[in-house]
């Protein structure tokens, strides 16, 4: 165990989760998402995307060896999930998204900061995320995260533009002269 609490989770698709709190009113667990998750996933992204992923877009994710897939959940539940993929040299954050009576408590960070972990300390990450979504685009800011571009009327529902967001992590010295 970490001193934070958490174990470290292994590269299985198992549900295996932390030890923190869990069960506690109030505390919240991080763990790989597993294919038993799919009802609540698909219920929570049903209500908080306009265009939500099909059940077969997480299957697709689930399926590949090299993403990372975490649920977040407290003693009632599910309450967010993120999705992850591997992409040569870059890690692409797909999807993110927190019940909404949960919002706003820290819980997507939470969520990407067990994936920074898992990602290992040299990694790059890229997202999209709609330019109207300003708390999400604040949030990622605020993890370190730039604007790199757009891309122009992404968002089928309505045209919206999607930001293009990036982050470099390097290991902690790298570069310095």
């Amino acid at each position: 165990m970490r001193s934070d609490g958490f174990r470290k989770m292994s590269q299985a698709r198992q549900p295996e989760a932390s030890e923190a709190g869990r069960g506690e009113p109030g505390s919240l667990t991080v763990r790989r998402l597993a294919y038993g998750d799919l009802p609540s996933v698909i219920a929570i992204e049903r209500r908080s995307f306009p265009t939500p992923w099909s059940l077969a877009m997480f299957v697709l994710e689930f399926s590949k060896p090299t993403g990372i897939c975490l649920a977040a959940e407290d003693e009632k539940g599910l309450v967010g999930y993120l999705v992850c993929a591997r992409y040569e040299q870059v890690w692409h954050l797909m999807n993110v998204a927190v019940v909404s009576e949960h919002r706003r408590r820290g819980i997507a960070s939470e969520l990407i900061d067990r994936l920074f972990e898992e990602a290992g300390s040299e990694s790059r990450f890229t997202l999209e995320v709609r330019v109207s979504n300003l708390p999400a685009i604040a949030m990622y800011e605020r993890l370190g995260f730039r604007s790199a571009g757009r891309r122009r009327s992404y968002y089928h529902d309505n045209g919206e533009d999607a930001l293009i967001m990036w982050l470099v992590r390097e290991r902690a010295g790298a570069g310095l002269a």
